[in-house]
């Protein structure tokens, strides 16, 4: 019999969560940014049930090319760019566009045949992660204009702090900088990620690039996707494959981090960090047992975790269990493991079969 351990990925409420982001931003074309197997979706189905949308944005070469063979015509970004002088071959083979955000970049640019890219020119306005410094983007552009590299040129930048609601003056120091970089340019421009969609009208450009909302998880901590009317997209689920009865003082699990102060039932799910649920999440993390809510007991074991059945109504062997998505947000589970939403969808493992759902 196959391990119960499932992702269900609901394509309409992919649809719905792209609507959603269609409200805020009726002027902008949008990006959907679809890295790491679309933050754990999968990238095919993924694309699919988004086809609508204007561009994609990813990092992995291999997968862009993977879209361009499945027939997906729409702008494909890298959002890290090229990294040798070689993969611009596939860049054009492919007609894959590329972020510049440093300038041996440009060299490896001018220094090429390749000429007909689609290139963004990426910005450091105060991340300090990737991009050009406004002093290099003025040379990264005329040099790149001079030699002919481009076939278009889209700037942008990355917010550090559009999710957190006290750091508004962060976003308006960020735009001021983008702004005064670029002023007297009139090409196409690119600044807003889901929170800067949702919180920040004043960033919606020409282009938009949503994540984490796409698949219906909240980017603040002070406000839930169900606030901002996204649905999850992914639900990880599981079932009940023992239980066990505790009397008064029984531990649970490695090193007994959970003790029992009464009489309880416990059940054993089929689910652990190797599935890609985070080890660290500790005792009270909900979960969602025959559609009844219930809490995580002790700690997480590489194929189990164990859930409290005391006042879980008809819970035994094979009940279904859902450790995030429908019923319970991924949100919700992040905030109690002490992580980010982003890493648990993410961290999902390759063993943990993913079924896509209509509806």
């Amino acid at each position: 019999m196959a391990r119960p351990t499932q992702a269900f990925i609901n394509l309409s409420a992919l649809t719905h969560n792209l609507a959603i982001v269609r409200h805020y931003v009726p002027r902008s074309r949008i990006m959907a940014v679809i890295k790491a197997d679309a933050y754990g979706h999968g990238l095919l189905h993924v694309a699919s049930a988004l086809n609508t949308v204007d561009g994609f944005a990813l990092l992995e070469l291999e997968a862009a090319i993977n879209l361009r063979e499945a027939g997906f015509c729409q702008p494909i970004l890298l959002l890290e760019g090229f990294f040798t002088p070689q993969e611009l071959t596939l860049f054009e083979q492919y007609q894959l566009s590329a972020v510049i955000h440093h300038n041996e970049q440009v060299s490896m640019l001018t220094q090429s045949k390749h000429r007909q890219l689609d290139l963004y020119l990426k910005i450091n306005t105060g991340m300090n992660r990737l991009g050009l410094t406004p002093e290099q983007f003025i040379y990264a552009i005329n040099t790149l204009k001079q030699h002919q590299c481009a076939n278009s040129i889209t700037l942008m930048t990355h917010f550090a702090s559009a999710d957190e609601n006290i750091e508004k003056e962060s976003i308006v120091r960020q735009l001021q900088s983008f702004t005064t970089a670029t002023q007297g340019l009139t090409h196409s421009c690119s600044l807003a990620n889901s929170a800067a969609i949702i919180r920040y009208p004043e960033t919606h450009t020409d282009w938009v690039r949503p994540g984490i909302m796409l698949y219906g998880a909240s980017p603040f901590a002070d406000q839930t996707a169900e606030q901002l009317n996204l649905k999850p997209v992914m639900t990880l689920s599981s079932k009940i494959i023992a239980t066990q009865e505790l009397k008064s003082g029984d531990k649970v699990g490695y090193h007994g981090l959970f003790e029992a102060d009464n009489p309880m039932r416990i059940g054993i799910v089929a689910c652990g960090y190797a599935d890609g649920y985070p080890r660290h999440a500790p005792t009270n993390t909900p979960v969602l047992i025959n559609n009844q809510r219930s809490r995580i007991l002790g700690r997480i074991s590489m194929d189990m975790l164990t859930v409290d059945l005391t006042h879980i109504q008809n819970a035994g062997i094979n009940s279904p269990v859902v450790l995030w998505g429908e019923g319970v947000s991924v949100d919700e589970v992040a905030q109690h493991a002490g992580t980010a939403n982003y890493e648990l969808l993410c961290a999902l493992a390759p063993r943990v079969e993913k079924i896509a759902l209509s509806q």
